[in-house]
């Protein structure tokens, strides 16, 4: 066999070789990935939301299942007042691991395509607008104003009106409708999220679960993972006059007066002498 018969052997083999790890990518895909080294943002990915199978609630510095000791309605009224107590203030919302509860990032993440460009976009925070509960009801109305950046841009959205719903001890919903958001001057795109909780802190105001995001129009994408919202304020006191300490008050002129006066007595420590004093003795 002559040596150009086996360099076209050994580059047929190569090309082969090339190919068959790239089967699903298009040519000029392959010649980005293999000459350039450019890395290619894949497509969103449509697994749905994982369901956590228990919820984990930590109060006074102590964490356990919910299933095993609180009730639906406990973990609605702490929910209620975690909300509240962070009403017109902004949360942080970070990557997170699902075993630690603790981030890996500090924001999330999604694949989109604005228009026909590759890009991906980030959520790092979420400004909660308003809060209102409906009696008799096990869901809390939110309004909900998400920091979503893509490409260095800041696109324009509308607040998303959203849910959080306690169907009971280990299913705890957070969802919206779906808002828009102006990323292409084609028109707006639609977001929709679903947040399935797993981890409620209420010492230190930390809520995490699973999510789920999508975009659908001119932008379009998502992707879904787990995530941490770190709220500035805890769950309680939900007002001052709640609190159950000992609050402190100005002592009145007289009071100030008696003790200095009992204090100056030598005998002040035998309560005796008071027994029979009168404030305004009559005469006899």
């Amino acid at each position: 066999m002559s040596n150009i018969k086996r360099k076209i052997i050994a580059l047929s083999a190569t090309l082969g070789i090339l190919t068959g790890c790239n089967v699903m990518l298009h040519p000029s895909d392959q010649a980005k990935e293999i000459i350039k080294g450019i890395p290619i943002i894949g497509d969103a990915t449509n697994e749905p939301v994982h369901m956590p199978d228990s919820i984990v609630v930590c109060r006074s510095k102590q964490c356990a299942p919910a299933n095993l000791s609180m009730s639906a309605e406990y973990i609605y009224n702490s929910l209620v007042s975690l909300f509240q107590n962070n009403n017109h203030q902004t949360a942080l919302i970070c990557q997170g691991n699902d075993s630690t509860h603790s981030c890996i990032e500090t924001y999330i993440s999604m694949p989109v395509t604005v228009g026909i460009t590759p890009a991906y976009a980030y959520i790092d925070s979420v400004k909660i607008s308003d809060v209102s509960i409906n009696k008799g009801k096990k869901f809390i109305n939110l309004l909900l104003n998400y920091n979503i950046t893509y490409n260095g841009q800041t696109p324009e959205c509308t607040p998303a009106k959203s849910l959080a719903y306690v169907k009971n001890a280990a299913n705890v919903i957070i969802q919206d409708s779906g808002y828009s958001c102006k990323m292409t001057t084609i028109g707006s795109s639609s977001v929709k999220s679903l947040f399935a909780l797993d981890y409620i802190d209420l010492d230190y105001g930390f809520i995490g679960g699973y999510y789920s995001i999508g975009l659908s129009g001119p932008a379009y994408g998502g992707g879904n993972g787990y995530m941490l919202i770190r709220l500035p304020k805890d769950a309680y006191p939900l007002a001052p006059e709640l609190q159950n300490h000992e609050k402190s008050k100005k002592k009145s002129k007289y009071e100030i007066f008696s003790e200095s006066s009992i204090t100056d007595d030598p005998k002040a420590d035998d309560d005796e002498i008071f027994e029979n004093v009168q404030v305004f003795p009559i005469k006899k």
